[in-house]
């Protein structure tokens, strides 16, 4: 697919080049970077020829990538609703990853750029409506780590590991409302990096990740011991249990956005188990438990 951006659109090229990236690995997530990318591009100009013309070639290839994925049974370029869950759980992945190595002190390029990359999945998720609190926090804590860390690589100084704050105001525990402090917006402590005023232009490859998509190891049960001689026991009669009045809470109904949110933290906490975060599963999974019992 086309993917050099005429100048004035410029803007766009990141979502492009993250659709290249994702070509193979992941056509759906390739599919809808570029799809976010003729949206933005017809907002910032689709009058001059040259934009013109890029656009509307993009358009035809997508029309035809759309059916060649939905002939193949990708549900996520039909359904909205799958659409959205396959997009966000890409950047969770990736933010979980960085987020990961970074609270390790394992600062390279390749943890810039899926700090970069889950901004930009983030971004794209905006077809699909307006973000969650929790995901816009994500994007612009990602977008800050980003840029933070490759100018802390390029001057040849040590990044500080975590959000600016401390570990116990990062990603899992949260401030009130549900969202972890940030940086001042200027340096008025030499120690809490400002944030940057624009993230784009971020170099790096895009990292192995420690485990593939489709790999899952489960714990392998105990072979059983060879049968031994029992001696002969006399049969026990059960004890009658005595009769307990029923005190059954009744059934409550779950309300639909309180069922989505569950079904999202639960999916937060598999992604951090893929990435051995057992903590930001721990913390996702409770968040669930708590909606359940309301």
């Amino acid at each position: 697919m086309a993917a050099v951006a005429p100048a004035s659109l410029k803007a766009i090229s990141s979502y492009l080049k993250t659709a290249q990236e994702y070509d193979k690995r992941d056509p759906v997530v390739a599919y809808f970077c570029r799809l976010y990318a003729v949206q933005k591009g017809i907002k910032i100009d689709s009058k001059s020829n040259e934009s013109k013309s890029f656009l509307l070639q993009l358009m035809d290839q997508l029309e035809k990538k759309k059916k060649e994925l939905s002939a193949q049974g990708h549900e996520a370029v039909s359904d909205e609703a799958i659409s959205k869950i396959h997009v966000e759980e890409k950047a969770v992945q990736l933010f979980l990853w960085a987020d990961t190595e970074d609270r390790a002190a394992n600062f390279n390029k390749n943890v810039v750029k899926s700090f970069y990359t889950s901004s930009l999945l983030y971004d794209v998720l905006e077809q699909f409506g307006d973000l969650s609190e929790e995901a816009s926090h994500h994007r612009k804590y990602a977008k800050w780590k980003a840029a933070y860390i490759h100018k802390c690589l390029k001057s040849g100084e040590t990044p500080i590991p975590g959000p600016a704050g401390g570990d116990d105001e990062g990603l899992g525990g949260e401030a009130e409302g549900g969202i972890a402090p940030y940086p001042p917006p200027g340096p008025a402590n030499t120690q809490q990096p400002p944030y940057p005023t624009n993230a784009s232009g971020v170099p790096g490859q895009f990292p192995s990740l420690p485990y593939s998509s489709d790999q899952t190891n489960f714990p392998i049960p105990p072979t059983e011991p060879s049968a031994q001689p029992c001696p002969a026991v006399a049969p026990v009669q059960p004890a009658i249990p005595p009769t307990i009045p029923s005190t059954a809470a009744p059934q409550t109904s779950l309300s639909l956005e309180d069922n989505e949110k569950a079904q999202k933290y639960c999916r937060f906490a598999a992604s951090a188990l893929q990435y051995q975060d057992v903590k930001t599963a721990i913390e996702n999974l409770h968040k669930a438990l708590a909606l359940l019992q309301k």
